[in-house]
């Protein structure tokens, strides 16, 4: 009787020949529609954060001392989401920059798109479920130092997309966090803390903003545990 060939190693093959469509056709999608799912897409951070060691700099340069009672703070006066380069407000700048394959229209709306949320790893394709977050809050900003600013001051801080104050995130974490320091509201997504605390006091350092002392040693166990 002849012997029946042997079939494992032609399926074999055949299934590594059908991976390795797969994986080029899947390479070609992305690469000529610009898509990509949530699990091959990476997340994008704003501008700016620094380095641990710029970071722990920065910390040890801040003034301490208490916040200050916030009379007389009004959101009104951190005129926000002005236009950034025509026809694009501050708002729009964020999500087009930390978007993926962002499409505008003529009023710079995003049409399509994605956006991660940092803080909770959510993602969407509705940028108007998202909220653009001011990393350090207005009013902690107010009671920090910003009550002593001028209208022009308190105008770039409230808009400032060259540096990682403004982040898209859910609407559900930024409200969640509301006007708390990092020694109150920490993001549920652990693996973001280094980055948060590093572009909080970034953000501090470079507006001359000053950080309780409760504020101070909460940044400073996240650095030391997760920078």
């Amino acid at each position: 009787m002849p012997a029946i060939p042997r079939t494992f190693p032609l399926t074999r093959a055949r299934r590594t020949v059908v991976g390795a469509l797969s994986a080029l056709t899947a390479a070609a999608l992305v690469a000529v529609l610009g898509w990509a799912t949530p699990a091959l897409a990476h997340h994008v951070l704003p501008p700016g954060i620094p380095s641990a060691s710029a970071a722990q700099s920065q910390l040890n340069g801040l003034t301490v001392r208490a916040k200050n009672n916030g009379a007389g703070y009004d959101r009104s006066l951190f005129p926000h989401w002005v236009i950034i380069s025509s026809p694009c407000d501050a708002r729009e700048t964020v999500l087009r920059r930390d978007g993926h394959t962002v499409q505008v229209d003529g009023n710079c709306q995003p049409t399509s798109g994605r956006w991660s949320s940092e803080y909770d790893g959510v993602w969407t394709d509705n940028a108007s479920s998202f909220d653009i977050d001011h990393m350090v809050p207005l009013h902690d900003a107010w009671r920090s130092g910003a009550n002593g600013w001028s209208a022009a001051q308190r105008r770039a801080f409230a808009n400032d997309v060259s540096s990682p104050q403004l982040w898209a995130v859910s609407a559900s974490s930024n409200r969640s966090k509301g006007d708390r320091d990092p020694s109150a509201w920490m993001p549920p997504r652990t693996a973001i803390h280094c980055d948060y605390v590093k572009a909080w006091v970034n953000v501090k350092h470079r507006y001359g903003l000053s950080v309780t002392s409760t504020e101070k040693s909460s940044i400073q166990g996240t650095i030391n545990s997760r920078c």
